[in-house]
């Protein structure tokens, strides 16, 4: 036998006996860094309506064109969100719509199980928005 495949072997028999390193997935999810850019959230206010004012800042600055913002006035005269729709088939989880927000209204989530048997679910509006997972400086009621 040759030297290199004795070493060869020698590796395999010392990486034999170790524990595994391998996670079992449905049961035990890898910890999501701090930065990770998953699923795009809508923050909400303590009374539960989101803190979005439909300036439309992130639907302008979004290079993929997957966010929709419809404004209306409000009985004071203030504007307020009417409609806010985020198209994830289109999405490039960039992150410019959270930069762009000027009252910090929206942010990324650490949810990266996205797929699904059809493009229906990834379409949401605002109610599937706030219902993301929390993330730190979030506020809920």
């Amino acid at each position: 036998m040759s030297k290199a495949l004795l070493k060869g072997l020698a590796l395999t028999l010392k990486t034999f006996f170790r524990p595994p390193v391998t996670l079992e997935y449905p049961d035990e999810k890898r910890p999501v860094p701090d930065r990770f850019r998953g699923r795009p959230a809508l923050v909400a206010r303590a009374d539960g309506a989101p803190r979005c004012v439909a300036c439309g800042l992130c639907e302008k600055i979004c290079p993929s064109l997957c966010i929709t913002v419809v404004a209306e006035t409000g009985p004071e005269g203030t504007r307020s969100l009417a409609r806010y729709r985020l198209d994830l088939n289109r999405c490039s989880f960039c992150g410019l719509c959270v930069e762009a927000c000027p009252v910090e209204a929206i942010v990324m989530s650490g949810e990266y199980e996205l797929a699904s048997g059809s493009r229906e679910p990834l379409v949401l509006d605002e109610g599937r928005l706030l219902a993301a997972p929390d993330r730190p400086g979030e506020e809920r009621p």
